[in-house]
């Protein structure tokens, strides 16, 4: 049956309001939509590109720090392996998604897969950085196991003593896979102003906030940690692939020794830091310009840890 159109629609007033209620609903929903995709879009597309095609995404964290402390070039640097005195107990480190996930075998049966890399990528930064001049050395636990954090021979009781006479400490890390993990930056030492190398290291890999997770361990103790990435994806892939491995773990390393070299470099005489540069991954980890935020420099050294490897 058609309808004249001059005959009207047939619809009481009523119910030619609740229509007329009905169709502007949907309008504004539909313009709701239209305007949220492109917002969602952009904010997948600000991910890619802070995702390192190695190491993939940088710490997603506020940074709220700015690393401003020279340090003299000479700066001896101690290059430690995370978790390497706390495998089978609390702390071990991730497993890594090819373990933990995919059900592959670990890279070396009793340690972590993250150890086992933590171990790989320190040895080969203490490696280039001793071959361009840097005063760097590695320093490994005597035990796979250390169950006081306190114990002379763990990574932090070592770090701290490097800390205090001098020098800078770095615990090499890699981030856990999937939703507990963050990404790759650094988490700076809480025992003293903000350093250069950390601010160097920062522009490399990205940042975490100062005092993450109410202050790790071995911030509280003077050192920095570096999280490699998340152990996970195509920087997993390419550190098992046989085929691959040397050229990532020469990739992750040269990028460490870089940074650290320019974090100890002499300040230009305009006073402006040399920019870092990582292609299409440049990403700005500065806070708005003013005062750097205050920090607890006087932190006291923990003693009711659990294990020296709760990262």
């Amino acid at each position: 049956m058609v309808r004249d159109p001059l005959a009207g629609d047939g619809l009481a007033p009523r119910q030619r309001r609740l229509q007329r209620q009905r169709q502007g609903a949907l309008l504004l929903a539909l313009a709701a939509g239209a305007l949220a995709a492109p917002a969602a879009a952009s904010a997948q597309a600000q991910l890619l590109a802070t995702a390192d095609p190695l190491t993939g995404v940088r710490s997603p964290l506020a940074k709220n720090w700015v690393g401003l402390r020279p340090l003299p070039p000479q700066t001896e640097i101690l290059v430690l392996a995370g978790h390497a005195d706390a495998q089978g107990i609390a702390g071990s480190g991730t497993a890594g998604a090819a373990v933990g996930r995919a059900g592959y075998a670990p890279m070396q049966p009793g340690i972590s897969d993250e150890l086992f890399w933590n171990l790989a990528v320190a040895r080969e930064v203490v490696a280039r950085g001793q071959q361009r001049g840097l005063a760097i050395r590695f320093y490994e636990p005597p035990l796979r196991s250390i169950a006081n954090p306190n114990d002379p021979r763990t990574n932090w009781s070592v770090g701290q003593r490097h800390f205090e006479a001098g020098g800078y400490a770095l615990e090499i890390h890699f981030d856990a896979y999937g939703p507990d993990g963050v990404g790759s930056g650094v988490i700076p030492a809480l025992r003293a102003p903000f350093s250069r190398l950390d601010e160097s290291l920062a522009e490399a890999f990205g940042a975490y906030p100062m005092g993450f997770r109410g202050g790790l361990g071995g911030p509280r103790r003077g050192l920095s940690l570096l999280e490699i990435g998340k152990l996970e994806g195509s920087l997993e892939a390419s550190l098992r692939d046989p085929g691959r491995r040397e050229q990532a773990l020469a990739v992750i390393a040269d990028r460490v020794v870089l940074a650290l070299q320019r974090g100890l470099a002499p300040q230009p005489a305009d006073g402006l830091a040399p920019a870092w540069t990582t292609g299409a991954l440049n990403q700005s980890d500065q806070p708005a310009a003013g005062a750097q935020p205050t920090a607890p420099w006087g932190w006291q050294r923990a003693t009711s840890e659990a294990s020296s490897s709760q990262f």
